[in-house]
């Protein structure tokens, strides 16, 4: 693929992606309007007059119309100026930056359990077909899906906290502060996240690698007189690595999704947290600025993605 084919790529996936964080923030900004009560009457207290209730409206534009405080927003966001708590009177951008990087280690922790546990199963699974091993290797599977990470949480913890006392039970680290200490303290929430994703990709890289061991092509390579395993590593994976990153990409999004309850379980500062407490007290900026990075992440994941089919089959635009 020529530089200026992934240049094209690129520049027409940015462009996709516009429309996508508009649409996410201001569905998010909308449904923040519908929610009961008055954030100014929160913010002046419930015996504060109408004239300070007024004045703390104009003050933070919420006597502005719809569109106009979401164009507000929306300029500000664009430019890094997230605005600030209202409870807290801390900017956004803070909060998030203190917050992020722990929910970004969980995250990258349980993508790569899910991935060096989940395929080698998968491979396993594929390869032994109908076999006490394929069979048991669906069984975890099933397992994994149907396990919710939050009682699988509270498992962990009991053992491997409670009574071992391998790793601590709560709370995060900052990487910056100890590596060994912040590894230690996601080890746990890591586990109970990627136990779906283990069962996950295990489950369809295993559906794909069947597909592909039964197809006319694997056929002939055996009757050219290829062994099974040459086939399966030099032709399987490398037909089902679409799949795989497809797999993958969309795996990395629901788990940066589930992590509102597994930090809820681990007591972690991290992003699911900050949004949830700023959702209780109806801290809009924040909960605003939590969805504007978040879509920007998963924006730039699926950019990432896309780049990588290119590398992977050209056929693919």
């Amino acid at each position: 693929m020529s530089l200026s084919s992934k240049s094209a790529v690129i520049g027409r996936r940015l462009v996709q992606a516009v429309p996508v964080l508009v649409l996410s923030t201001f569905i998010v900004f909308a449904l923040l309007k519908l929610v009961p009560g008055d954030v100014a009457v929160t913010l002046a207290g419930d015996n504060a007059s109408d004239a300070r209730i007024a004045e703390i409206r104009h003050l933070y534009g919420l006597d502005q119309p719809f569109l106009v405080q979401y164009g507000a927003w929306l300029w500000k966001a664009l430019h890094g100026d997230l605005s600030h708590s209202l409870l807290s009177s801390e900017a956004v951008v803070a909060s998030i930056a203190r917050c992020l990087p722990h929910t970004l280690l969980v995250v990258v922790l349980a993508m790569a359990l899910a991935l060096l546990i989940g395929i080698p199963l998968g491979i396993a699974a594929a390869s032994r077909q109908d076999s006490w091993l394929d069979g048991l290797v669906m069984t975890i599977a099933s397992l994994g899906v149907a396990v919710p990470n939050f009682w699988l949480g509270m498992l962990l913890v009991a053992l491997f906290a409670l009574d071992l006392n391998w790793l601590p039970a709560t709370g995060a680290v900052s990487l910056s502060q100890s590596v060994g200490g912040a590894l230690s303290h996601a080890i746990l929430p890591a586990c109970a996240l990627a136990a779906g994703g283990i069962a996950e990709v295990a489950r369809q890289l295993r559906s794909s690698l069947v597909e592909i061991l039964h197809s006319q092509q694997v056929r002939t390579l055996h009757a050219k007189g290829l062994s099974p395993s040459a086939i399966l590593w030099r032709h399987g994976l490398k037909n089902v690595s679409v799949n795989l990153l497809t797999v993958i990409s969309l795996l990395f999004n629901r788990l940066l999704a589930a992590t509102v309850v597994v930090e809820a379980v681990f007591a972690i500062p991290g992003m699911g947290g900050l949004i949830v407490n700023a959702a209780i007290h109806r801290d809009f900026p924040v909960v605003q600025g939590v969805v504007f990075v978040m879509v920007l992440i998963v924006v730039a994941i699926n950019l990432v993605t896309d780049i990588l089919y290119n590398l992977l089959d050209p056929r693919i635009a």
